[in-house]
Formats: C-alpha cells, sequence, structure tokens
C-alpha cells in the first residue's frame, strides 16, 4: 500500500498559558517520533483564554503528516484523539480482506482495553466510596439528608399536581 498523506487537529486544553503550549508541543514532537509517522509541516497557534472558565486556556495544532499505512491511521486515532483528521492522498485505496481483518483486531483489541480500563476504575471508584463511608459516615449523613428533601419536594410538587387535575 502506498503511504497516505493526512491532516489532523490536535487540541490542548488547560491551565496555565506556558503549560498548555508546552503540553501541545510536546505532544506534536512526540507523534513526530511515532514509527511510520513522519510530520511534513505543522502550526501550533496561540493558546487563547476560553470564556466563563476561571484561568482555562485552549490550543490547537495543524499537522500534516504523512503515515506508513492505515494502521498508522488507526493508531494515531486512539492514542492522540484528534479533534479532527483527514486522509487527504490517496483518493482511493484497496485493501484486502486480510488487512481489513487485521485492523479491526487491533481496534478491537483496544476498544476491550479501554473497556476493561472503564470497569476498573467504576469498580475502584465503588470500593473508595465504601471505605470512606465507613471512615466517615458523617458526610454521607449530611448528603443522604440533602437528597432525601430534594425527593420530598419532589414528591409534594407531583401530589399538588395531581390533586389540580
Amino acid at each position: 500500500m502506498e503511504k497516505l498523506q493526512a491532516n489532523l487537529v490536535l487540541e490542548i486544553l488547560g491551565r496555565p498559558k506556558e503549560h498548555v503550549t508546552e503540553a501541545l508541543n510536546e505532544l506534536v514532537n512526540k507523534l513526530g517520533t511515532e514509527k511510520g509517522i513522519k510530520i511534513i509541516e505543522k502550526k501550533l497557534h496561540e493558546p487563547i483564554s476560553v470564556k466563563d472558565a476561571n484561568e482555562l486556556f485552549t490550543t490547537f495544532a495543524h499537522v500534516l503528516v504523512e503515515l506508513d499505512s492505515l494502521e498508522n491511521y488507526f493508531g494515531i486515532m486512539f492514542a492522540y484523539m484528534p479533534s479532527n483528521f483527514e486522509i487527504i492522498n490517496p483518493e482511493k485505496m484497496m485493501l484486502s480482506n486480510v488487512n481489513l481483518n487485521e485492523l479491526a483486531g487491533k481496534l478491537i483489541e483496544r476498544l476491550h482495553n479501554y473497556d476493561a480500563i472503564t470497569k476498573k476504575a467504576l469498580m475502584d471508584n465503588e470500593i473508595l466510596a465504601k471505605k470512606l463511608h465507613e471512615v466517615a459516615p458523617h458526610l454521607f449523613k449530611q448528603q443522604e439528608n440533602t437528597q432525601t428533601t430534594e425527593v420530598k419536594k419532589k414528591e409534594t410538587k407531583v401530589k399538588k399536581t395531581r390533586k389540580k387535575k
């Protein structure tokens, strides 16, 4: 298969402003060190302040890359999660079912890994919440009282609505 050319946009959000610039620069440089990926052109934009967000800044980079394979294309999608990614060359591609099956297998493997990470994080969160409840139940009593009050207010509104009918 011939090499691919693609445009991509990478975005960063954070603070302080200098860190955002540095993080984006590091991200683009890391992309350029990946096997099978060559940066042809890059343009990094100055960070701007995010409206209604206290001291948060955002910036982005336009990057033109040359890729050895579709595997690199999908690898960038998962590893860097660009906000936009467009193959510009070649216009048409031929794939054998073997190549497509390999790509699908790698895609499925990544999705399973992300699923496992998510499930583990949810379980860890549940365990931590139970432990916190054991060592500091007073924190939860206040929260439970607030939730109970909110539920009672909603029930009262429902009862008033039913009486009006």
